[in-house]
This record gives structure tokens, sequence and C-alpha cells, in this order.
């Protein structure tokens, strides 16, 4: 059982991943509710994880971060929503990257059985498939954060 993320995910839970965490280890962007702010999401984590020298992980965190914004906007974010709705944190702790999604719903996401002739509906499946786990946290009644890690490259993890 990995145990790093218990104590420092904390934060991360209480939604105050960019107040707790250095800049050099966490940036988040907030998001307006529309669609097109997807491919916000994708550009903020190309830069993030460009600025961390990690584009090997460019791929699976991009592709995740457009998931979890997407379900956000789809799912749990009302027609009448204020303009900061989403907002889309990315971590870096020493041996993982976390991929964190806030939205105002208080209800957690939802797999669905897989229909691969679909257009929509495999979102969370591909979050399992190209992170290493991922879960979501209620925040006290003021929506929750769906999550996702990472594990970091080994040539980018500290030495023992």
């Amino acid at each position: 059982m990995w145990t790093e993320g218990v104590t420092v995910s904390k934060p991360l839970w209480n939604g105050l991943v960019s107040e707790r965490l250095s800049s050099s280890s966490a940036s988040s962007c907030v998001l307006p509710p529309r669609y097109d702010a997807v491919r916000d999401a994708r550009r903020f984590t190309r830069a993030t994880l460009r600025h961390w020298q990690l584009e090997a992980m460019l791929d699976g965190v991009e592709l995740v971060a457009s998931e979890l914004v997407t379900n956000a906007l789809r799912y749990a974010v009302p027609e009448e929503a204020p303009e900061e709705a989403v907002r889309l944190s990315l971590v870096r702790w020493s041996t993982r990257v976390v991929c964190a999604v806030r939205d105002p719903s208080n209800y957690g996401p939802v797999t669905k059985v897989a229909d691969f002739v679909a257009e929509s509906g495999r979102g969370l499946h591909l979050v399992q498939s190209f992170s290493e786990t991922w879960g979501w946290h209620p925040i006290g009644g003021a929506g929750k954060v769906v999550w996702a890690l990472f594990r970091l490259p080994e040539s980018e993890e500290p030495s023992h």
C-alpha cells in the first residue's frame, strides 16, 4: 500500500491545492462552465508538465485531465453555474503527479458499463487505464474533488 497519499493528499481533499503547496510543486486553474474549457484544460496540463520537464507524461495526464473536466462539465455543473465552477489542479509529489478536478456537485462519479460502440461513456475507463489509481472525495458539502495519480517516470524519481 502506498502511504505518501495518506498524509500529503489532505490539502487535495480540502480543495486547497494551490494555497497549501509551493508554486513549484502545484499549479491550478479555474475553468468556466463551457465545453471549450476542455481545450483550456489540455493546454494548462501540457504547459504545466513541460514546465516540470515531464514531457514523457504528457499524453496520459492530458487525456485524463480532459476526461475529468468533461465529466465535471457534463454531470456536475448546473446550467446556472458561476464562472468559477471547475478547478483543475496538478500536483507534483516526490514519486507521483496528481491530476485533480474540483466541481460543485456532492455526488461521486459513476463508472458505466463500457460500450465500445457508443460515442461517450468510456471516460472513467480511460482514467482508470491511464492512471495508477483514481478516486474522489467530497469537500464538506461544497462539492467534490475527483483525482487521478500517475507515477513519475523512473528517471524523474528521487534516488534512495
